[in-house]
């Protein structure tokens, strides 16, 4: 049979590539198609898709609902699976979720990882399956046009429709009541949300961050600068003050952001209660952490990944110099920095450079040095410095390709590669293999549980 674009058809998902792109079994001769990619249908269930590409003997297709579920799912999901962007896997036991994770990466790094003496560490599973998430960004919008306010998260698929995201599952507890509360709380007093496509309206969005060890809360709204009745931002502020909430407020802000883009960004910020910035400890150290700094989603989590990535390569320090490139807070720095002669951490976001110094000041650490700028650039200003081994924790697209090239050119003798998104290090592993590294010893955390993503750290070694 012949597949046509535009045609309905059904079909098994056998099988999952990263992050969602489900492999349903379709029919088509002389060595083509034989698979249709079709995003977020999963592994056993059956599916209904239209074929919306076709070309060169690949096939895409989108998915139009499902037939009849897989044999592991269950009806135990969220209220919003399948509707928000967020979860991928709800009704699927965790167990599976893992199974299919680490099924995905060992294909992506098939070629980098089959030597007989490669150390496989397995995939943790995170401490927590449920209400894991310490920071969430809320966009206050309606769910259909013209219809009641809402705040939580976009549609799938929609960069306008918002659905309330009061009972999520994945994220802190916590932060339901929160949202809950203020979206009552704004939509009783009929203030407008800020329309995207108008560029007019008050509400852009709610930032929740919360310690998992501390239990501090920083809640931030974000606004617009457009008038409102007075002592609007303080009623809200006490009326949360009121909450019975598991955690405390270390902060209660008010952003102002009248950039056209649709992101959590600050003009201007007033402190309504206590400060700016909330603390969290890993493993023993304490962090200060501001609203926009980087910091793991999963607190508990985190600390298994750092802990992998520290034992990956503390005992190659030996006193030595130790490179943590796209430092965030510099958490991997101060944790490497007791056995280090010294830590040179580098990070484009300045507001979290600002707090790592901070944080290894106040757990008395004075072998760390952090510096603001684009790793690309930063590395040409350290063409005398002799690294003995590099960090390497960068954002979701991996390396940029030519910093890349400087970081291997310093030729140290390992590197840990702490990578988000594993078909981002799958390409980067092509360069550094090319470069004389390999893998030495690897595993993967899952830092984002019911979700496609998975935390992978590699120790590579130069051959």
């Amino acid at each position: 049979m012949r597949l046509k674009k535009g045609e309905i058809y059904n079909g098994t998902v056998e099988k999952m590539d990263f992050p969602n792109k489900g492999r349903v079994r379709a029919v088509e001769n002389e060595d083509g198609i034989e698979f249709v990619s079709v995003k977020n249908a999963l592994p056993g269930q059956m599916v209904e898709y239209r074929l919306t590409k076709k070309s060169h003997g690949r096939a895409e297709g989108l998915l139009k609902s499902v037939i009849e579920p897989a044999e592991c799912e269950t009806d135990d999901k969220c209220p919003n699976a399948g509707i928000c962007g967020g979860c991928l896997y709800q009704g699927f036991p965790y167990e599976e979720t893992l199974r299919i994770k680490e099924e995905q990466v060992r294909g992506l790094l098939k070629g980098y990882i089959e030597a007989s003496d490669i150390v496989y560490d397995g995939i943790a599973a995170s401490p927590l399956e449920c209400g894991y998430r310490n920071k969430m960004e809320y966009t206050f919008g309606d769910s259909y046009k013209d219809g009641p306010l809402a705040l939580g998260l976009h549609k799938r698929g929609s960069f306008y429709d918002i659905v309330d995201a009061d009972a999520c599952r994945i994220a802190d507890r916590d932060f339901g009541m929160i949202l809950e509360h203020t979206r009552r709380f704004f939509a009783e007093r009929n203030v407008p949300f800020y329309h995207r496509m108008n560029h007019d309206g008050v509400l852009r969005h709610l930032l929740l961050r919360k310690a998992a060890k501390t239990g501090e809360i920083l809640a931030a709204l974000v606004t617009s600068s457009e008038r409102v009745e007075d002592g609007l931002w303080e009623a809200w502020k006490e009326e949360l003050l009121f909450l019975d909430i598991s955690g405390h407020y270390s902060g209660i802000l008010h952003i102002i952001n009248d950039s056209e883009a649709d992101a959590v960004k600050c003009d201007s910020m007033e402190v309504l209660y206590g400060r700016d910035y909330f603390e969290e400890e890993i493993l023993g150290l304490k962090f200060k952490i501001t609203p926009f700094s980087f910091f793991q989603t999963n607190s508990l989590g985190a600390e298994l990944l750092y802990d992998k990535a520290r034992r990956y390569i503390r005992d190659h320090i030996c006193g030595g110099m130790v490179f943590d490139l796209y430092s965030g807070t510099g958490t991997i720095a101060q944790l490497l920095a007791p056995v280090a002669g010294k830590v040179v951490g580098v990070e484009i976001v300045e507001e979290a450079v600002i707090a790592a110094r901070e944080n290894a000041k106040a757990n008395g650490l004075s072998n760390c040095e952090f510096i603001a700028g684009d790793v690309l650039k930063v590395l040409d200003d350290f063409k005398d410095a002799k690294p003995d081994c590099i960090i390497l924790d960068p954002p979701r697209d991996g390396v940029n390709p030519k910093a890349l090239s400087k970081i291997l050119a310093y030729n140290v003798d390992n590197i840990v590669y702490i990578s988000c998104k594993p078909t981002s290090l799958a390409r980067d592993m092509a360069a550094i293999s090319y470069a004389g590294y390999r893998i030495k010893r690897w595993g993967m955390v899952d830092m984002f549980p019911f979700t496609g993503n998975i935390e992978t750290a590699c120790l590579l070694v130069r051959t």
